[in-house]
């Protein structure tokens, strides 16, 4: 993706209660629950969030100590820990359905460690690693301040922040930066789109949400006011899963570089390490962290 020249490139970023973001994170949440109990569990959850309605399904190995009462309670607790008690969406009273099962023997054979057979990967796939000089954590500066902002966002809202007192969990944020002579210079364009509270004043979200960016990005890098964008649709009342479903594992670009890097096509949340997909591109990651830092 990077070049020596003008241009402009554009990542986007998710909040912790996108719905995605929501399925993704209870899918961790099953994950979590089994390998906790045994770090040699294999789990490969996909949930389904939509209208007070949870969906967990995959394929599970695990001490039968992780129970389905155990997980499901765990899926309410991390739509506690978003923040969603809504009408259409609350971690109170959400139905949930269960649908994990055993592991497929034919996938154990190829996994399981056995006699001089070290453990294997489930599955093919296509693994990338990206790092790049233009942040100190070394991620793509579109993409690490398009989640910087969110991150500033829902730290604001739970710490029960004035800046932040509207905002409920759903949003997206967009960032624009141009570079020149393939370095990052300003941003020319931001998009905030977030759900909030019934007859909250659009221009004072629109202030609140100004202070929070030129908070986050650095001196000089503000676009302006006219490519400054929020919620430019109007109203987003009604949000998070009651507004649109949530799968896991369909952030696969806001999870990795942002476009600024290609992508196997795997998705991450839900799958122990056997899973390349996961395991593997994190490898990767780390082998092009060094390798950039190193010079």
């Amino acid at each position: 993706m990077r070049n020596k020249g003008d241009f402009l490139f554009t990542s986007e970023s998710v909040s912790e209660g996108h719905p995605d973001k929501v399925a993704d994170r209870i899918s961790d949440t099953v994950l979590d629950a089994f390998l906790t109990a045994d770090g040699e569990s294999r789990v490969a959850c996909e949930t389904m969030v939509t209208t007070n309605r949870i969906i967990l399904a995959g394929e599970v190995r695990g001490p039968a100590s992780v129970t389905p009462d155990l997980l499901i309670q765990g899926a309410r607790d991390a739509v506690k820990d978003i923040g969603y008690d809504q009408a259409g969406f609350s971690w109170r009273n959400a139905e949930v359905e269960y649908y994990l099962h055993a592991q497929s023997a034919d996938i154990a054979v190829g996994v399981d460690s056995a006699g001089e057979k070290d453990e294997g990967a489930g599955d093919q796939g296509i693994m990338f690693g990206f790092a790049t000089r233009e942040t100190e954590s070394l991620m793509p500066a579109p993409l690490f301040y398009a989640h910087d902002i969110l991150h500033r966002v829902r730290d604001l809202r739970k710490a029960g922040d004035p800046r932040a007192a509207a905002l409920q969990p759903d949003a997206k944020s967009q960032v624009t930066l141009r570079y020149v002579d393939g370095k990052p210079v300003g941003a020319t364009s931001v998009v905030i789109s977030t759900q909030h509270v019934e007859g909250a004043s659009q221009a004072t979200i629109r202030e609140e949400l100004g202070s929070i960016v030129r908070d986050v990005l650095p001196e000089g890098w503000m676009p302006p006011e006219d490519e400054f964008y929020v919620n430019p649709t109007g109203v987003f009342v009604i949000g998070g899963p009651d507004g649109d479903c949530g799968l896991t594992g369909r952030k696969i670009i806001v999870d990795t570089y942002g476009g600024a890097a290609p992508h196997g096509g795997g998705a991450f949340s839900g799958k122990d390490p056997t899973k390349v997909d996961r395991s593997a591109a994190y490898a990767c990651r780390y082998l092009a962290k060094n390798v950039v830092a190193g010079g």
